[in-house]
């Protein structure tokens, strides 16, 4: 019979277990805990019992519910009243503010209104002024005002030729007088008069020269009537040049009146002009920005954020906002911490000033520099195939689960099934794809395992219930929570003696991963992946876990995704394994992918079929890229090779400045120089060797030392091989890694290659001692380099005659010649170091083996020989000193 617990059945009446246990004890019903079970007779008893506690507290919850339902109508009522109240004072307040504005208006059009008025009057005023000073004509009535420059010339030249007539007028009649001097004066005097009378125009003096022609002879009235005629020519210049003095001058004014005012609208007109065409510009600009943004998928709301990448200087800051650099100076001064130009800020100090100058700003990290943000229409998501992660301890059973997977799909008929090809795989489940990206669970791949939680949707968390929860998978647990993605748990090799499922789930509740049936969020389903027990409802699972998040992505855009994997292929070149995330990745298109461009030339699905395009949450191969990129580079597609091309190659230049940049790490060979400039006052050692016995030996020793200049300091030391995160704690302490008895790993040699860490392995402890000694004095001198020449994986074993257990290997680094020194490393430790005794290409002799091939490799006096060693081939160089 079926038994429910205290805590499910005190979930279903909606109380606590406390409480639910208070009425088991008043019901005398045995219960310790909420973990207890009852048998069913006790939960009708229960429900019976409870029946009208239940009842009362729903009527209890309905009066609540009705009173807030009474209480939150009150309150919407009065904040409805209040609202109105608001809304009439508002408009009062509107009310009284036109009335106050048309006043205002009203008063300032009555001021225009005077202002105008004793504008024209000061000008009426000023007018009559100028009338009234101005100088008047005093010429004959017969001679009109001047009202020009010009009219007063052609009106002057009339005058003189008036007067020039009168003239040779009178010099005629006087020499008719000189002629006729004996004839009658009176009759002289006649003639005289009525030429005078006869000339209208004649001056005020000729009548004057008239008068005294009637005492004196002709002669002396010829003289008066000279002078006559001079003094009226003198007088008439003068008015004219007064006249032109005065005209000149009013005119100069008005000219200079007109111009200054056609300069100022000139000024004006060209400043609106100028002010538009800035405007226009803008605008332009701006529009050319959105039409980028919406080409590129942008987000619109953030297209005026400004990016700043991490510890810019105070220049660059000031050149990325377009601001003087002096104005962040002063800021960085008021905040009490001045900074020169070259100095780097702070990410706080960068968005303090940037929101004190009124900017947004967001500042980047190295990763999100290279990496894109995208904004999708809403309406332009559709569903997409869930993304699945396997994380898990080393021989937890990741690989078998997949192995289980792909033969339970192929065993229910669906199309397709799992390969691992390209390092990623895809499996059919009840007319669904899901897509699994198998992360390894050694320590040595902690950054991939990373990655894998980045681009992943749903981590399956594999844990084997006879070993429990193990560093790594603790290890997997942060990296799923940190990418904040859901975990699924299956507790693997239930069918073994000694399995405790219960046991890994009260284990996982310390890292917060809870049981759903606990009370948790967290799915666990017990599964055995070599006997394919409950693989469909760990499938099951993850597709329901899928359709509660809601899958989306937007399929018709440029692809955009992540690369998992990198490899230079000898015969295809530049090999990249993708997962596309959204849009649709073409045969053709130009993409960037981290430092690495180039046209899509072909592209691999997971089965080994080539096909021309990839959706959303497909993993595929594709070839002709210029480079091998890094696994976890972002990739995007563009429209043109040059946009492509530009960025790689602006990356590329920033990759090598950093290179350049780069703290340059202590080693053994300047180790003493180092000392001598005073930039180191210890070194630091981390030590990995194949048992405790040799570290504890290895550390007396180094204790022993002579550490009166330079300190010797071990930051860490532990068994097994030397790997990735080992390289990255030397990388961060500026430290030596020393192996005894150990090697690295591929992945460990080449992120100390990138780093420039030091990696040193020896066979004798003594061999260490001496060369830690001569670094110390600045007495080491190598002679002998150890060159790495290829590496071999064992396949299997099998017997030769006259040779004995020989390895069958493929070559998966350089080339191994049968001259060369050999190790053979299994789990990381070195269990044998000597030569080849025989090689062997199927069944011909063979003088080396390269990379890809396959042949038979026996070491001398050394059977034990299992798959899956490693046989690392070596040679020793003499090297002349250089010191």
């Amino acid at each position: 019979m079926a038994k429910t617990r205290v805590h499910d059945l005190a979930k279903e009446y909606g109380m606590t277990s406390k409480e639910m246990l208070g009425h088991l004890a008043d019901m005398k019903i045995p219960a310790k805990s909420a973990s207890s079970t009852l048998e069913d007779a006790y939960v009708s008893m229960v429900r019976k019992q409870l029946k009208p506690i239940l009842d009362a507290r729903a009527a209890e919850i309905e009066a609540e519910k009705r009173a807030e339902a009474e209480a939150k109508a009150e309150e919407e009522r009065i904040e409805a009243e209040r609202a109105e109240k608001q809304r009439i004072e508002a408009e009062k307040r509107r009310e009284a503010e036109r009335a106050e504005e048309e006043r205002r208006r009203k008063a300032e059009e009555d001021r225009r209104r005077r202002a105008e008025v004793e504008r024209l009057a000061a000008e009426k005023k000023a007018k009559e002024e100028a009338e009234k000073n101005r100088v008047r004509d005093t010429a004959p009535k017969s001679v009109p005002s001047f009202s020009s420059l010009l009219d007063q010339i052609a009106q002057q030249e009339q005058v003189l030729k008036r007067q020039a007539e009168e003239a040779a007028q009178k010099k005629a009649e006087s020499k008719g007088s000189r002629g006729g001097k004996r004839g009658s004066g009176r009759g002289g005097e006649s003639r005289q008069s009525a030429a005078s009378a006869a000339s209208g125009n004649a001056p005020a003096a000729n009548a004057g020269a008239t008068n005294d022609s009637e005492r004196s002879d002709g002669r002396r009235r010829g003289k008066k009537g000279r002078r006559g005629e001079e003094g009226g020519e003198d007088r008439y210049s003068r008015m004219a040049r007064e006249a032109e003095v005065y005209n000149r001058n009013k005119v100069l004014e008005e000219a200079r009146e007109a111009v200054e005012e056609a300069s100022r609208e000139s000024t004006g007109r060209r400043k609106r002009r100028k002010e538009r065409r800035q405007k226009q510009q803008a605008e332009a600009e701006q529009e050319k920005r959105i039409e980028e943004a919406i080409a590129n998928d942008q987000d619109l709301s953030q297209l005026d954020t400004v990016k700043v990448p991490q510890g810019s200087t105070v220049s660059d800051l000031a050149e990325l906002l377009g601001v003087p650099a002096n104005d962040i100076i002063k800021r960085l001064f008021l905040l009490g911490t001045p900074l020169t130009l070259t100095e780097s800020m702070s990410d706080d100090l960068i968005e303090l000033v940037a929101d004190d100058l009124g900017r947004d700003v967001k500042v980047m990290t190295k990763e999100e520099e290279n990496s894109f943000s995208f904004y999708d229409n809403p309406e332009d998501l559709k569903p997409r195939s869930p993304v699945v992660t396997v994380m898990g301890h080393v021989d937890h059973g990741k690989t078998s689960l997949l192995d289980a997977i792909r033969h339970t799909g192929v065993a229910a008929g669906e199309a397709g099934g799992i390969t691992q090809a390209i390092g990623a795989s895809q499996v059919q489940i009840n007319g669904r794809t899901i897509t699994f990206i198998d992360t390894p669970g050694h320590e040595t791949f902690t950054a991939m395992r990373a990655r894998g939680a980045k681009v992943t949707d749903i981590v399956i968390l594999i844990v084997a219930a006879d070993d429990g929860v193990m560093p790594q998978t603790v290890e997997s647990i942060n990296h799923a929570k940190a990418a904040g993605v859901p975990i699924i748990v299956a507790v693997n090799k239930i069918d073994k003696p000694g399995a405790n499922p219960d046991k890994v789930r009260q284990e996982l509740t310390e890292y917060g991963v809870i049981p759903e049936e606990w009370g948790g969020q967290n799915m666990f389903v017990n599964i055995s992946a070599k006997k394919k027990q409950g693989i469909d409802e760990l499938l099951e699972s993850v597709l329901l876990e899928a359709d509660v998040l809601e899958l989306k992505a937007n399929p018709d855009t440029f692809a955009s995704g992540y690369v998992l994997e990198g490899k230079l292929d000898r015969g295809r070149g530049s090999v990249a394994t993708v997962l596309v995330s959204r849009g649709t990745l073409h045969v053709g298109d130009a993409l960037v992918a981290g430092l690495s461009y180039g046209r899509v030339r072909a592209m691999i699905d997971p089965k080994g079929n080539p096909v021309t395009e990839a959706g959303p949450s497909d993993p595929v191969e594709i070839l002709g890229l210029s480079s091998v990129p890094n696994a976890g580079d972002e990739f995007r597609v563009f429209q043109d090779d040059r946009e492509a091309r530009d960025l790689a190659d602006q990356r590329a230049l920033k990759a090598r400045i950093e290179e350049q940049n780069r703290v340059k790490h202590v080693t053994l060979e300047n180790l003493f120089d180092t000392m001598a400039d005073a930039e180191v006052k210890e070194l630091n050692l981390i030590i990995k060797a194949d048992v405790q016995g040799s570290i504890e030996a290895l550390q007396d020793s180094l204790d022993k030392m002579d550490q009166s200049e330079v300190r010797i300091n071990t930051i860490h030391s532990a068994v097994g091989a030397i790997n990735e995160t080992d390289v990255v704690l030397a990388d961060a302490s500026n430290a030596i890694i020393i192996g005894f008895g150990v090697r690295s790993d591929a992945k460990a040699r080449g992120a100390a290659e990138r780093a420039g860490v030091e990696i040193r392995c020896y066979d004798v402890i003594y061999k260490a001692l001496e060369d830690l000694d001569a670094a110390r004095i600045g007495m080491l001198k190598p002679t002998e380099v150890e060159v790495s020449t290829g590496l071999a994986i064992v396949l299997d074993t099998f017997k030769v005659p006259k040779v004995g257990i020989a390895a069958g290997v493929r070559v998966e680094e350089g080339e191994i010649a049968n001259s060369d020194s050999v190790r053979l490393v299994r789990d990381g430790i070195v269990v044998y170091n000597g030569k080849i005794a025989s090689m062997r290409h199927y069944k011909d002799e063979a003088k080396s083996l390269r990379g890809g091939m396959e042949g038979g490799i026996g070491l001398e006096n050394f059977q034990d020989i299992k798959p899956g060693d490693q046989i690392e081939a070596y040679r020793i160089d003499q090297v002349a000193r250089t010191e």
